[in-house]
């Protein structure tokens, strides 16, 4: 793109607001994400009811508009609002729902949100690979307990492999963290354990690999980076398979038929958390 066909676009981005059924949408406003089911793709069929706050109104040569958000519960909202790719999405506005009713409320860092007074606040973690078997464990925990009533001070999110996020989350969590993630130890597939995550004092591991998730070297570069990590637990599952079973795309029986439980021993584990602060 040359200079003018940049000058061009710019002078076409970035309307103050677009009138709306529900509402006027206007950058800073919330809304839940509705994407059209004919000729959606897979990220659309991910994100689709989940809340995000709209960051732009842009509209492209064709005078079409299209408005930019960024997910409300993406640890790297942050890169999204300074327009890095991956952590900004574009949707048409009639894919678009307005929350009148959340974008009036003042919104809480995530790093000092807490519970009520004397709640041990706490980050549930689910992370793995849904493409490769039961490597995406952890993930389908995340989002089982993302459809329930969660004890105040407790957040939920699907970090799958994003484990640099995951990383820069735990850098300012003043809180317990609980990993949910695969753990082959041996044990028949399907046995749920918890792990205390204590540093084993090896820094000669391999570096972080940013489109993977180690949670071993992921916690060694936190602890690299200055931060005073509070105590982490993983909570794992024996695997059946860390791979992608032929003729089947998920997680295996064995360890789909303790999905609910494991989402329950999690908030099992909240509780005992706080009942010991």
């Amino acid at each position: 793109m040359n200079e003018w066909e940049w000058r061009l676009l710019e002078a076409r981005s970035g309307s103050a607001a677009r009138p709306h059924a529900g509402g006027a949408l206007r950058p800073g406003s919330r809304v839940r994400l509705r994407p059209r089911v004919r000729g959606a793709d897979a990220i659309d069929l991910i994100l689709a009811g989940k809340v995000a706050t709209i960051e732009s109104i842009e509209e492209d040569f064709e005078g079409v508009q299209h408005v930019a958000v960024v997910l409300d519960d993406d640890p790297g909202r942050n890169l999204g609002l300074m327009r890095q790719p991956g952590h900004r999405f574009f949707y048409a506005p009639d894919e678009l729902e307005p929350c009148a009713e959340e974008s009036a409320a003042p919104r809480v860092p995530r790093e000092r949100a807490s519970g009520a007074a004397g709640d041990e606040p706490v980050l549930i973690a689910g992370i793995g690979n849904i493409f490769l078997g039961d490597d995406g464990f952890g993930v389908a925990v995340a989002q089982r307990l993302l459809t329930r009533a969660l004890p105040p001070g407790v957040r939920v999110v699907d970090f799958g492999i994003r484990s640099v996020d995951l990383a820069y989350e735990l850098l300012d969590w003043n809180g317990t963290t609980i990993l949910v993630d695969a753990c082959p130890r041996g044990g028949p597939p399907g046995t749920l354990c918890v792990i205390d995550a204590a540093d084993d004092g090896d820094h000669n591991a391999a570096p972080l690999d940013p489109h993977a998730m180690n949670p071993v070297a992921m916690l060694r570069l936190v602890r690299s980076m200055g931060s005073r990590l509070n105590r982490v637990l993983v909570l794992g599952c024996e695997p059946a398979t860390l791979g992608p079973a032929e003729g089947q795309l998920g997680l295996s029986d064995q360890v789909a038929a303790v999905v609910g439980r494991a989402a329950d021993l999690a908030l099992t584990l909240v509780q005992r958390i706080r009942r010991a602060v």
